[in-house]
């Protein structure tokens, strides 16, 4: 009996992490191209964080390595960009740094919710924060790498930083409401 309850749950497991991937490649697709910066506005990382919270440091960005994999192998999972197609060189273009920090912003977001930060409203915000970090850290660090971190800063992080504090807020607010929703 044991051992069909532990695959039971490893196919539970197998499936959340598989939502979180379609997930965020659905995410993705909500993008919105600006015209003075490569990197266009999109939902995809808040999923990232919502995803890695709720599922934990592992599988959360395992869902997030599954989602670059497939990206990687041209599946239309990344977020419009008139300037590259998809696969590989969507990962080696501006945007790269950002999707290929969304397994570690996951990772982290986990461990944190893991930690019983996505318990609370405040602490959840700070959890979805650090992940946020990662993400905006590495798309910032990988513009600099060719643009210099004056330029990387300004097309990289200053366009979208009120915009991604008001969604790592709401998305804070996500959790907490969810565990006392499931608890009831």
């Amino acid at each position: 009996m044991r051992a069909a309850s532990a695959h039971a749950w490893t196919g539970v497991q197998a499936l959340s992490v598989l939502f979180m991937t379609a997930l965020t490649a659905a995410a993705a697709q909500l993008s919105f191209p600006l015209p003075f910066t490569p990197v266009p506005f999109t939902v995809a990382d808040i999923t990232v964080l919502i995803g890695g919270a709720a599922l934990g440091s592992r599988l959360g960005a395992m869902s997030q390595v599954l989602y670059l994999g497939a990206g990687v192998a041209g599946l239309p999972v990344f977020a419009f960009a008139p300037e590259l197609p998809q696969g590989v060189l969507r990962v080696l273009g501006p945007t790269g740094g950002y999707l290929m920090a969304y397994p570690l912003a996951a990772f982290v977001t986990g461990l944190l919710a893991e930690r019983g930060m996505d318990r609370r409203y405040l602490s959840s915000i700070l959890a979805m924060a650090a992940g946020l970090a990662v993400i905006l850290l590495g798309g910032v660090l990988w513009i600099a790498r060719l643009t210099g971190m004056p330029i990387a800063l300004t097309t990289g992080l200053y366009p979208f930083i009120v915009v991604d504090v008001i969604k790592v807020v709401a998305a804070g607010l996500v959790l907490p409401t969810a565990w006392t929703f499931l608890r009831r």
